[in-house]
């Protein structure tokens, strides 16, 4: 059971090449268009020379009894513990086994040092976090290449492995939205970034130009690679779902760094309240505090004004946050209105406003198909407002050539109480591997 990332890693890791188990199908959530099509045979190896099919979670009970299925593999993340113990209630009164494999049997060992950035949730920092050790680790005359979480929405056999170097990198790849609001900020930022589908090749190849690898994690997944030093990011908006979603609270209760996120916007006291969390389930983990200073350019362009908000798809649809940084820079800038998207919603994001109903007026960067990236371009042209802020960590203004007056906002990272991850990892580079 997946969303195309940590089940074909899972599968890859643990049954591909292994004879005792036949593995009858993927199943597919989250993403669209991801189900009904075929894993390759070139990636699903020579025990499955057709391939495997992967299918709509829907037909997920139907698949159990049709192939009388033993065994169950839950293979996603950024989900709460309650949804995940429904779907293995599900499989155990059809008879089936409902597993979760272990890091221990699914990480992949490495020739080079290796620091993890994962999360409790998305939307929480993470690739902010990621990109200020990659700035740290440049200051010391480090070579840091980032490993990001796969995302294999187009051609798998094509997905196998990826890497990006500069932007038009991104362009030759004809990247979704996702991908490019995930690559574009650390390319940005001078990093090289791996990723794919076969992820020992991914680790091969990103071998042999780095001196450290840093592991940036997808939604709130537990690392692909063994690290040598975890950091786990807490989002305190979300005060409490550190406890209460997979596989984030696992990532806390390993870390050796937890970051506090986000304390700049978020209250007191929901700061304190993931401080003992953080303390209850993971006493040794150093606790660091960092901020994520929101940049607007050209906000008096603004004022007074109704702007139509487009923020993080993830972060807004199963990340579950009813608000993103577009909404804070929007409010700070003191917009009138905000206005409503929903009405004129294209396609697919209809859906997507049906199935996410805290949504509101806030309009999510949807854009898994070429499609879906025309959709929201029409969806935004067809908004009344004076302007649209873009709060996505990619640029749509250069992705979908709007014609409407657009403002930008960015984030950053500031360590709050000295510099405490910077020293952090200065020691970990000085301890080697």
């Amino acid at each position: 059971m997946g969303a195309a990332g940590r089940d074909f890693h899972n599968f890859n890791m643990a049954y591909r090449d292994c004879a005792g188990f036949e593995v009858m199908a993927f199943t597919a959530t989250q993403i669209p268009a991801i189900s009904g099509r075929t894993y390759p045979p070139e990636l699903a190896g020579p025990l499955y020379p057709g391939g495997i099919p992967i299918r709509p979670e829907e037909e997920l009970a139907e698949l159990i009894q049709k192939f009388s299925v033993s065994q169950v593999v839950f293979s996603y993340s950024d989900v709460s513990h309650e949804y995940v113990m429904h779907k293995a209630s599900l499989c155990l009164a059809l008879g089936a086994d409902f597993l979760l494999l272990g890091p221990d049997r699914t990480m992949l060992s490495c020739s080079r040092p290796v620091i993890s950035v994962c999360s409790v949730r998305t939307g929480a920092g993470k690739s902010g976090i990621t990109r200020y050790i990659a700035g740290i680790l440049k200051g010391m005359g480090k070579r840091p290449i980032v490993l990001r979480h796969p995302m294999p929405y187009l051609d798998l056999k094509e997905g196998r492995l990826k890497r990006f170097g500069s932007l038009a990198d991104e362009e030759r790849c004809d990247c979704t939205i996702e991908e490019l609001e995930e690559f574009e900020p650390l390319i940005s930022a001078g990093m090289t970034v791996y990723s794919g589908v076969d992820y020992a090749e991914v680790v091969r190849q990103a071998e042999a130009e780095a001196d450290i690898l840093i592991w940036d994690g997808g939604n709130n997944d537990l690392p692909f690679l063994r690290p040598d030093l975890e950091i786990v990011v807490l989002d305190p908006h979300r005060a409490g779902h550190e406890l209460s979603f997979h596989p984030g609270e696992a990532n806390l209760r390993r870390a050796e760094i937890a970051v506090i996120n986000k304390v700049d916007t978020a209250a007191a006291d929901a700061v304190k309240r993931v401080e003992a969390n953080i303390r209850q389930v993971n006493p040794r983990a150093k606790i660091i505090f960092t901020a994520s200073p929101i940049s607007l350019e050209n906000a008096v362009n603004i004022q007074g004004k109704r702007v139509l908000v487009v923020e993080d798809g993830p972060t807004l649809t199963h990340g579950g946050m009813p608000y993103g940084a577009g909404v804070l820079a929007a409010g700070k800038a003191g917009v009138v209105e905000f206005a409503d998207p929903r009405p004129y919603a294209r396609g697919s994001l209809r859906e997507v406003f049906r199935e996410y109903p805290h949504l509101g007026n806030l309009l999510p960067a949807m854009g898994y198909s070429g499609q879906q990236r025309q959709e929201l371009k029409e969806t935004i042209e067809a908004t009344p407002c004076d302007a649209v802020v873009i709060a996505t960590p990619a640029d749509l203004r250069r992705l979908l050539d709007l014609d409407k007056p657009s403002v930008r906002v960015t984030y950053e990272i500031q360590e709050v109480e000295g510099n405490l991850l910077k020293q952090a990892i200065e020691v970990f580079v000085g301890r080697g591997k």
